[in-house]
Order: structure tokens, then C-alpha cells, then sequence
């Protein structure tokens, strides 16, 4: 990891930086627009045919395999894994669902005036897609991290996608009940969910991370179906004064062997903690070849003029995830996907057990929105009613409003209910 001091002699320098790792958005999909896009077309006009093309040249896809993974082979997968890896996912399962359910909108209504009611309904998405990577590594703990919040919030019809699914996947799959899960990834997954095939109907919505070319066609089907969020490569930032080296190291190598693009950050007033720290990460890093690679390209101990200047470089960069010394720094935070607080608070937890999602924004979407959620699976409605008494009131103030802007029709649709 690289020290960079925002002061001194080589303060401009560090500006540089900083103004580039601002600039780094979700994720640069240029150079693979034109595969995905000519993929995404191929799958509109021929539909499962292209489906299996791809996957069979991508993902090895067998001619005589089945698109659709059973619920045997879910089951089979879930009485082959281990008793431990089965508690963890029902303890990762259980909390997911419970903080799902605090996050949970609810209907209400008032009256501003008698006679007057406005308020909300809140209705769940009809069909929701969730793709799960299925490339380095298993990723059960992604499955149960879109398909749980879905189910909290009543989607009907939930289907997977992953590609060459690990026995660990279709385990999740299987606890989650899940009844459609197919073995088909990459754009051609994200264009059968977006337009539908025989095999895949479409869904209202896809979620759940991805590489460069899903990101890239889930941005080109966002027009015609709802997206959660492009997703680009895991982020870190560590804020601290007053950390444990060997414990900020942990964090910052553990986020970064995700990815050899993942970006890893101290960001610290002491320049005696960034020195343990970037000793720390170069021990622990060893023999972690992913790890090494992102940390040596990606990896920043920024040393900051004063602590304010830390806070605020902090919420510029709008990091994926964030960690903080005590409960106190929540006052400042304004940018992050997800925030762990102190010690004993490793950002891992949060990949697996704790219950908020782990699919989160990156480049810099933290300044816009949160992570995936239960209200990404819902509509909120707005409802109104009025009596005539309360019409007769009000009305006149739409009629009013409506005259000024030249909507004559709007404003005869009130005066003609006011009789």
C-alpha cells in the first residue's frame, strides 16, 4: 500500500489521486458494450437457442443439460454440505430476514383537513430476477442476500440465475426454497430475465452483483426492466485515529481479495498508524495472490492534514464499505454503502451474518443511495380521497395553481366535481 500525505511537498500529488478514485464511477463498461449488446439482441431474437449457445461457450454448458436446476439437485446439494456451513446458513438466513422485516415499509394514511385522506399502500414487486456470480468463488451468502429480502417483501415469483452453480449455491437455493434457479450466466442471463425465453419468463426487476459484461447489460436493459444498482468493484475504507493495526490490515487484505481491481483505503490524521498499518497488510497479505494484486494497484494510506480533513475525504470518496473507531463518528458520516463500527466489528461480518445486505454501492453510488434492500422489492402507492365538503374547500386552490400554469383542463375536472 502506498502512504500519500494530502500536505507537504507532495500534496498535489495526493490531490491527483484523489481526484481520480472521485472520477472512478460504478464501473467503466466501454469495452464490452459492443459484446453485450450484441449478445442481448441475439437473445431477444432467438431466446433459449442463444441462451444455450452462450452459456455453452462461456460456461461449458452441456447440450443435453437442463436450464432449469431441480429441486433434487438443490436437495442434494444441501444433504451434502457439512452441519456447520448448514448452521451458518440458516443463522445468515435468519438475520437477513429480521432486519428485511424492520426495514419493511408500512401503509398509513391522515388527514391534513376533514375530509381529506391521503396516505400510502405498499405493494410488492410481481417477479424479481436475482443473479448470483458463479465465478471465483461459491457465493451462497449472495443468494440468500437478494432472494431473502424479496420473499420478506411478498415478490410472488422469485428466479436465480448463476452460472455452473456451486454445490454450496444450490444448498442456499434449497433452504431459501427457491423453486426457480437456472444454470445460465453473464449477459445472456441478464437478457432471458430482462425479455424472457420459452424456458425464463421476464421479471419486473434483476438484482445482485455481477462482472464487467453483467453490469454492462443490466445498465442496457434498465430502460425496459428495473435494476438495483450497477455494481462495480468491492471498495473499502477504513476512517480511523485510534484502530488496531493488525486489525484494520485484516480488513482492508480480506476486502481486497475479492477482486484485483478492488480498492482498498486507510484514511488517518496519524502517520505512525498508516506506517503499522501498511507493514501489517504487506505480512498478512503474503501468499494471498488477488490480495497482493489489488493492494499493490488499488491500496492507499492517506495521512490527512487534521482529522476534519480525514472525515471529509471520507464522505467525498462515498466508499462501498466504511469502517470507524465509535458509535460517535456516525454523526459525520453522510457517504457509505455500510458502516462497521469499532474493533470488534470485522466488515466480514457484514459479507455473511449480520443481517443488512452486502450488495452495495460502488463507485461512489454511496452518495446517492444504500446498499440492496427490502424496499428494492417493493412500490409504495400513494392514495388520496376527498369528500364534496372538502373538495368544495381545497379545490379552489387547485383551480387556482392550474389556470396559472394555462391547464384549463385541469382546472375544469375540479370546478366540475365542486357543483
Amino acid at each position: 500500500m502506498r502512504i500519500l500525505k494530502t500536505f507537504g511537498e507532495n500534496a498535489q500529488a495526493t490531490r491527483e489521486t484523489i481526484a481520480q478514485l472521485e472520477q472512478r464511477g460504478a464501473t467503466n463498461t466501454a469495452k464490452v458494450d459492443g459484446i453485450v449488446q450484441g449478445i442481448l439482441a441475439d437473445v431477444r431474437g432467438r431466446g433459449d437457442e442463444a441462451v444455450r449457445e452462450y452459456s455453452a461457450r462461456f460456461d461449458g454448458l452441456g447440450a443435453e443439460a437442463s436450464l432449469l436446476v431441480s429441486r433434487e439437485e438443490m436437495l442434494d446439494a444441501w444433504e451434502a454440505t457439512s452441519e456447520e456451513l448448514k448452521a451458518a446458513m440458516r443463522l445468515a438466513q435468519a438475520n437477513i430476514r429480521a432486519f428485511a422485516e424492520k426495514q419493511l415499509p408500512r401503509a398509513w394514511s391522515f388527514r391534513p383537513t376533514e375530509g381529506m385522506e391521503v396516505g400510502q399502500v405498499v405493494r410488492a414487486l410481481g417477479s424479481v430476477g436475482c443473479y448470483v456470480p458463479g465465478g471465483r468463488y461459491p457465493l451462497p451468502s449472495t443468494l440468500l442476500m437478494t432472494v431473502t429480502p424479496a420473499q420478506v417483501a411478498g415478490v410472488e415469483r422469485i428466479v436465480v440465475c448463476s452460472p455452473k452453480p456451486a454445490k454450496e449455491t444450490m444448498a442456499a437455493a434449497y433452504l431459501a426454497g427457491v423453486t426457480e434457479f437456472y444454470r445460465v450466466g453473464g449477459a445472456q442471463a441478464i437478457a432471458a430475465m430482462a425479455y424472457g425465453t420459452a424456458t425464463i419468463a421476464a421479471v419486473d426487476k434483476i438484482v445482485g452483483p455481477g462482472n464487467l459484461y453483467v453490469t454492462a447489460a443490466k445498465i442496457a436493459v434498465s430502460q425496459e426492466t428495473g435494476i438495483d444498482m450497477p455494481a462495480g468493484p468491492t471498495e473499502i475504507v477504513v476512517t480511523s485515529e485510534s484502530g488496531d493495526p493488525e486489525g484494520i490490515a485484516a480488513d482492508l487484505v480480506a476486502q481486497a481479495e475479492h477482486d484485483p481491481e478492488a480498492l482498498a483505503i486507510l484514511i488517518t490524521s496519524k502517520l505512525s498508524l498508516a506506517e503499522e498499518v501498511a507493514l501489517e497488510v504487506k505480512r498478512q497479505a503474503q501468499g494471498n495472490a488477488i490480495a497482493m494484486e489489488s493492494l499493490g494497484a488499488q491500496g492507499f494510506c492517506f495521512v490527512a492534514e487534521s482529522v476534519d480533513e480525514a472525515r471529509e475525504l471520507t464522505n467525498r470518496l462515498a466508499p462501498e464499505h466504511l469502517t470507524v473507531d465509535a458509535g460517535a463518528d456516525l454523526r459525520w458520516v453522510k457517504n457509505a454503502g455500510s458502516v462497521f463500527i469499532g474493533h470488534h466489528s470485522p466488515q466480514s461480518m457484514g459479507d455473511y451474518i449480520s443481517g443488512p445486505n452486502h450488495v452495495l454501492p460502488t463507485g461512489r453510488n454511496g452518495r446517492m443511495r444504500g446498499g440492496l434492500s427490502v424496499l428494492d422489492f417493493v412500490k409504495v402507492i400513494t392514495v388520496q380521497q376527498y369528500t364534496r365538503d372538502a373538495l368544495r374547500e381545497v379545490g379552489p386552490h387547485t383551480i387556482a395553481l392550474a389556470e396559472a400554469e394555462g391547464l384549463k383542463g385541469h382546472a375544469e375536472s375540479v370546478r366540475v366535481r365542486m357543483r
